[in-house]
């Protein structure tokens, strides 16, 4: 791998660990927390965009099938979420399958709980 001036040994081929960690500024292991919350951000965009059908256009986008798009969107934002975390562990020795769990589980009992209640 070539790096930029004043990174790596000297040319003489070869690039650590720590001249990488210096050119991207943070290890990307280290951001499970960063991914999470973005992770939240987005199921709760997605349930503001099919409230607007529930609460303001109800005559245009039937609550049945705005609870269709939000459980198919949040299946869809969930695989990506466990997808993110897990290639940028890959490799490492971090273990995050305890936080992935408890976000995934609380969306989906958050999901299931909107699609029982909100817009009857």
């Amino acid at each position: 791998m070539t790096l930029p001036k004043g990174f790596g040994s000297g040319g003489s081929g070869g690039s650590s660990s720590a001249d990488v960690e210096r050119m991207i500024g943070k290890r990307v292991e280290n951001m499970t927390g960063m991914i999470t919350i973005s992770y939240l951000a987005a199921w709760g965009a997605t349930f503001g965009g099919t409230a607007a059908g529930y609460f303001y256009y109800p005559w245009a986008y039937p609550t049945n099938s705005g609870h269709f798009a939000f459980i198919v969107l949040t299946i869809i934002e969930a695989i990506g979420y466990i997808f993110c975390v897990k290639v940028m562990q890959e490799g490492s020795n971090k273990n995050s399958n305890g936080i992935v769990a408890v976000t995934i589980g609380a969306t989906a009992i958050g999901t299931f709980l909107i699609s029982m209640y909100v817009g009857y």
